[in-house]
């Protein structure tokens, strides 16, 4: 009888306790809430690749902006996974890139280095905002915001002007006149934007409990 009642106990499914049922509560809610910044982020970097200004080679858009927001908020795992996200639908054919098109096409053409730079650079942002949340100080944290940022700028074009060399058959020189000095000042006042705007909003979002690190 004895042996019985143990096989049987054993062979029972564990039940969950309270506290068990609180802890799967909060991983579920911890899931789906990195869920939904990631598609957030994707949101994002869509809308913003359609206020888009003609330029060539590189048109003038604020994805920029966007990319340096994303990983601010995200931090680098989950900004990372919103711009790989991002590439693969319009890889795939949403109209999500550049004045609203979308397919393989722009990834192999002169903007192509650019978008793969992304990924680098919602990393580079989002360690930077990271490692900036357990510093004390404004000062300090905006310094290693704006850091993080300038990389983030640098990694962009460090692939997007070879690529954009190497596709258009431009030298360096000419690929630096068309892709890098029309952006310089405006990539200046996105940055000075975006470490301002995650600066000033970390405090209220960490309140509603919106960000993910």
């Amino acid at each position: 009888m004895r042996r019985t009642s143990r096989a049987t106990r054993a062979g029972r499914a564990p039940t969950l306790t309270p506290d068990s049922r609180d802890m799967q509560a909060l991983a579920v809610h911890a899931t789906l809430l990195k869920a939904a910044l990631v598609a957030a982020g994707v949101g994002v970097l869509a809308a913003s690749a359609w206020i888009s200004v003609p330029f060539y080679p590189v048109p003038m858009t604020m994805q920029t902006l966007a990319v340096l927001l994303v990983g601010g908020f995200l931090g680098p795992r989950l900004g990372v996974a919103a711009v790989v996200g991002y590439l693969a639908l319009g890889i795939a054919g949403a109209p999500i890139f550049h004045n609203g098109v979308g397919g393989t096409m722009i990834v192999v053409g002169p903007t192509g280095g650019y978008l793969a730079g992304f990924v680098p650079a919602a990393f580079l942002m989002g360690l930077a905002s990271r490692s900036a949340a357990r510093l004390s100080g404004i000062l300090h944290r905006a310094a290693l915001i704006t850091s993080g940022a300038f990389l983030a700028e640098v990694a962009i074009y460090s692939l997007g002007l070879p690529w954009l060399a190497l596709v258009t058959g431009l030298g360096m020189a000419d690929a630096v006149a068309g892709g890098l000095i029309p952006f310089v000042l405006g990539d200046l006042v996105k940055l000075v934007v975006a470490v301002m705007v995650v600066c000033g909003s970390r405090r209220l979002l960490s309140r509603w409990r919106l960000l993910p690190f």
